[in-house]
C-alpha cells in the first residue's frame, strides 16, 4: 500500500510539543495572573507549515485574545516572539535588528530547502545551551548603537488592544458597550502600516514598520565632539527625583577619572567633569541616547563652562550645552555656598528680584539707643531754634527753670472781661491734674459764654 507524501517519517516525528510558549513581555501582558489554554498540534506553523502546540490567552482587561503564530523552532532560529515576531532583546522587527547588527541571514523559501535548513537548525539548537541565539545571529556582536537608540525601555501594551469593529464602521453594530472590538475610526487605507505580512516580517523584507524605524534612525541627532580640547564636562538631563550622585558615579567611573559631579535638583540635571579629555569622549560616545538609569532614558550633551572672574568670586557658574545642533542652550546655577546671600531683593550677581505680592511692607528701623530717640511726642513743627530740655537733670541752684512752651503765664495781661480765667501755675494745681494747650476752648475759637463763663 502506497503512503502519501505528507506521511513521511520526518514530518511525523518532528511535530512540536511544548509546555510553555516563547513570548515577549508586551504579548504576555501586564497582568501577572493569566489563564492560558493549550492545544496540542492545534495549527500548523505559518513559516515551516509543521503542526505545533498552540497557546491562547488574554493579556489584560479590554484586550483581545492572542495566540502563538509560529512554532518554537522558527522562533529560536530568529530569536523572536512566537506571537508578534519581534526581537526578544530589543523589541524591534527582524529587518531593523539585522541591519543594526550587519547580519544577512537568508532563510530558504522552497519546501525542500526549508525542511533541510530546519533540520540543521534543530540539530544546532539541541547542541546549544539555549541561553543565546543560534546561527549567524549567535555570532553577531552583542549590541549596536542604533538598536539601543530605537529600542523601547518599557512594554507597549497598547499593541494588545482589540481590532476595530467593522460593523461599527458601517453603522450596523448592535452590541453597544458589550462589543469586544474597538469603536474607532479606522486609519487611512493608503497608510503603509495598514498592509503588514507575517512572512515579510519573519524574513526581514518589505516590512513597513521596519522601514519607518530605519528612516527614523537615519534622521536621529548625533553628538558632535567640540573643537575646544579643554572641554571635559558632560551634561546629563532628565534625571527626575530618583537618580542620585552615587548612581551617576557608578555608571561613569568606568570611562575614566571623575573630577566633580554637580547635581542641580531644580532643573533635574547634572554636570560630570572628567579629569581627561579622552575619558569624556569615551563617556559621551558610550552614553549618548543609550544611558538608562532606573528605567529613565537620560539626555547626554557636551557642557562648556563659561565663567569670568566675577562669577568665580560670586560662586556662580554658567554652562553652555552643545548638543550637535545650531542652537545652544544655557544653564545658570550657583553653588551651595552662595545660596541665601541676598540683600534688599538683589542677589550677588546683581539680579533684581521681584517683590512677592501680599506681603506686609517693611517696618521702620528701631532707634539705636535711648539718647538718639526723638522727644517730639506731640509732633510739633520744628522751629528755627528748638529748645533743648533735659528733664533728667535738676537746674543749678539760684537759677529758675523756665516753664515749657504753652504752660507759662502770658507775657501780656489782657484787660478783656470776657476772656477766660488764666490757668493756675503748675505748683498750685492739684495733684493728678495736667493742663494741655489743646484743652483751651479759646484755642478752638469758642466763646467763654458757651462754656458757662460770665
Amino acid at each position: 500500500m502506497a503512503t502519501s507524501l505528507g506521511s513521511n517519517t520526518y514530518n511525523r516525528q518532528n511535530w512540536e510539543d511544548s509546555d510553555f510558549p516563547i513570548l515577549c513581555q508586551t504579548c504576555l501582558g501586564e497582568n501577572p495572573y493569566i489563564r492560558m489554554t493549550k492545544e496540542k498540534f492545534g495549527k500548523e506553523c505559518k513559516i515551516c507549515a509543521r503542526p505545533f502546540t498552540v497557546f491562547r490567552w488574554c493579556p489584560g482587561v479590554r484586550m483581545r485574545f492572542k495566540k502563538t503564530e509560529v512554532c518554537q523552532t522558527c522562533s529560536k532560529m530568529k530569536n523572536v516572539c512566537q506571537t508578534c515576531l519581534l526581537d526578544l532583546e530589543y523589541g524591534l522587527p527582524i529587518q531593523v535588528r539585522d541591519t543594526g547588527l550587519s547580519v544577512k541571514d537568508e532563510v530558504p523559501r522552497s519546501d525542500v530547502n526549508k525542511e533541510y535548513y530546519t533540520q540543521n537548525m534543530e540539530r544546532e539548537i539541541a547542541n546549544s545551551d539555549g541561553t543565546r541565539p543560534v546561527g549567524l545571529l549567535g555570532k553577531a556582536p552583542s549590541s549596536s548603537d542604533m538598536l539601543l537608540k530605537l529600542a523601547r525601555t518599557t512594554p507597549y501594551y497598547k499593541r494588545n488592544r482589540p481590532h476595530i469593529c467593522s460593523f461599527w464602521v458601517k453603522g450596523e453594530c448592535k452590541r453597544g458597550e458589550e462589543c469586544p472590538y474597538r469603536h474607532e475610526k479606522p486609519t487611512d487605507p493608503d497608510d503603509p502600516l495598514a498592509d503588514q505580512n507575517i512572512k515579510d516580517r519573519f524574513y526581514g523584507i518589505n516590512d513597513p514598520v521596519a522601514n519607518k524605524l530605519l528612516t527614523r534612525a537615519s534622521t536621529m541627532p548625533r553628538l558632535d565632539i567640540p573643537e575646544d580640547k579643554s572641554i571635559t564636562t558632560l551634561y546629563i538631563g532628565g534625571l527626575g527625583e530618583d537618580v542620585t550622585d552615587s548612581e551617576l558615579r557608578n555608571h561613569f567611573y568606568q570611562f575614566g577619572e571623575i573630577r566633580t559631579i554637580t547635581i542641580v535638583q531644580r532643573q533635574q540635571c547634572a554636570f560630570i567633569q572628567f579629569a581627561t579629555r579622552p575619558a569624556a569622549e569615551t563617556a559621551a560616545e558610550k552614553s549618548f541616547n543609550k544611558l538608562i538609569i532606573n528605567g529613565r532614558r537620560l539626555n547626554v550633551k557636551w557642557g562648556r563652562l563659561v565663567s569670568n572672574r566675577a562669577r568665580k568670586k560670586l560662586k556662580f557658574k554658567q554652562y553652555h550645552l552643545c548638543g550637535g545642533s545650531s542652537e545652544c542652550c544655557c544653564v545658570l546655577f550657583r553653588s551651595q555656598a552662595a545660596r541665601g546671600k541676598e540683600k534688599d531683593g538683589v542677589t550677588e550677581s546683581g539680579i533684581r528680584l521681584e517683590p512677592v505680592p501680599g506681603l506686609p511692607g517693611a517696618l521702620p528701623p528701631p532707634p539705636v539707643s535711648d539718647e538718639d530717640a526723638s522727644t517730639n511726642y506731640f509732633n510739633l513743627a520744628p522751629t528755627s531754634s528748638p529748645a533743648v530740655m533735659n528733664l533728667g537733670l535738676p537746674p543749678p541752684p539760684g537759677v529758675a527753670m523756665p516753664p515749657p512752651p504753652g504752660f507759662g503765664p502770658p507775657m501780656f495781661h489782657t484787660m478783656d472781661p470776657m476772656a477766660p480765667p488764666m490757668p493756675p501755675p503748675m505748683a498750685m494745681r492739684p495733684p493728678g491734674q495736667v493742663h494741655y494747650p489743646s484743652q483751651d476752648p479759646q484755642r478752638m475759637g469758642a466763646h467763654a459764654s458757651r462754656h458757662g463763663g460770665p
